[in-house]
């Protein structure tokens, strides 16, 4: 049975039958916004608002909360589950137009790996997108329970279908997206566990103000790359420093009580300390990996290496991450990611580079 995800966001404006949207009275005033006439073809499902509090027994079932929204539990009124997800925003002009830019931006993309745009509401009181939600779920629950295991293979083919749709995001849909919060939970799996990114564009139609992106001299290892923490550009390499970090959640979800020395506590650099160390097999051995998946696995470590690099143009692009994971293309040897966290220096690499200048 398929899932929808309804993703709200609190705003509302009135729409003629013609489809020119205007503006509630007392509301605000703005131009007139024509919807785009793909949007009635293409989309099956328009909500009022109060089919949504319908659906979701007036939100009272939470399910998560986030700085942009947060998400309740509902069922349509053909019996299907649903998330939807309040988003805040603020009342202005300028919102509603990115509003509907963004929901036609997102109505446009489609590919296997990312997670379907069903329809929309956009009222006075709230904003929504629907899209369809997978019914195993999110990645996270494999990677962090161990009664809920899935085979390496099946694991690879996930971080392979993901880099997929991550790729389609930023380098062959018609307007490049950063998805800006690629981690296990934004990655949804479908009934043969295919995966669907998800949640792409709902950073974009958030409050600015609700994205917390902190500036400063440090940062915090996690999903986010350092230059979100810092006052740097942001491109579409985040995205891929994101990805990396989760092929490591990937690589020690076999084995979860994994202890590491206090002084290198944090994995990827363990794994880094490790692999420059010449010890890439201790690394597949303490991770539980079985000896008919560590080329796989192999690959896996190299590609996630490369993905968190501290500066953002040694990253590859998502389509080379790609290549490497599925074996078409052959992985140089990573540099050090980490500089700023570590003094481990490999004998056959100088100045953060490899003796055979390895660069992607």
């Amino acid at each position: 049975m398929k899932i929808v995800i309804i993703i709200v966001v609190c705003y509302k404006i009135g729409q003629r039958e013609d489809h020119t949207v205007i503006v509630a009275a007392g509301f605000m005033s703005y131009p007139k916004y024509i919807v785009p006439d793909y949007m009635e073809r293409e989309m099956p499902i328009r909500f009022s608002s109060k089919e949504l509090r319908t659906v979701t027994n007036n939100f009272t079932n939470l399910l998560s909360a986030g700085g942009c929204g947060a998400v309740y539990k509902g069922i349509s009124s053909s019996g299907q589950s649903v998330a939807v997800k309040i988003i805040n925003g603020s009342s202005d002009k300028r919102m509603v137009e990115q509003f509907m830019e963004e929901l036609d931006t997102i109505g446009r993309i489609h590919h296997p790996n990312l997670v379907h745009l069903y329809g929309f509401c956009f009222e006075r009181d709230v904003r929504a997108l629907v899209y369809e939600y997978e019914v195993i779920g999110s990645l996270d629950r494999f990677l962090t329970h161990e009664n809920m295991t899935i085979g390496f293979m099946k694991l690879h083919e996930i971080a392979v279908g993901t880099a997929k749709g991550i790729a389609y995001l930023h380098e062959e849909c018609q307007l490049k997206i950063i998805h800006y919060d690629i981690k296990p939970e934004n990655i949804l799996l479908d009934a043969r566990f295919v995966p669907k990114v998800a949640n792409f564009g709902s950073v974009k139609l958030c409050n600015k103000d609700s994205i917390h992106v902190m500036s400063g001299g440090s940062w915090t290892p996690g999903y986010f790359a350092p230059e979100l923490w810092l006052p740097f550009p942001v491109t579409r390499k985040c995205d891929v420093y994101s990805f990396g970090m989760v092929l490591t959640e990937i690589i020690k979800s076999k084995k979860a009580d994994i202890n590491l020395p206090e002084s290198q506590e944090w994995f990827p650099n363990w794994v880094w300390n490790k692999f420059v160390k010449g010890e890439l097999v201790d690394i597949l051995t303490i991770c539980g990996i079985e000896e008919k998946d560590r080329e796989m696995a192999e690959r896996m470590v190299k590609v996630a290496l490369w993905c968190v690099q501290y500066a953002p143009e040694s990253r590859p692009s998502m389509s080379l991450v790609v290549k490497m994971l599925d074996g078409r293309m052959n992985i140089p040897t990573p540099t050090n990611p980490f500089p700023h966290l570590t003094t481990v220096t490999p004998p056959n690499l100088i100045n953060g580079t490899s003796s055979t200048g390895n660069r992607l």
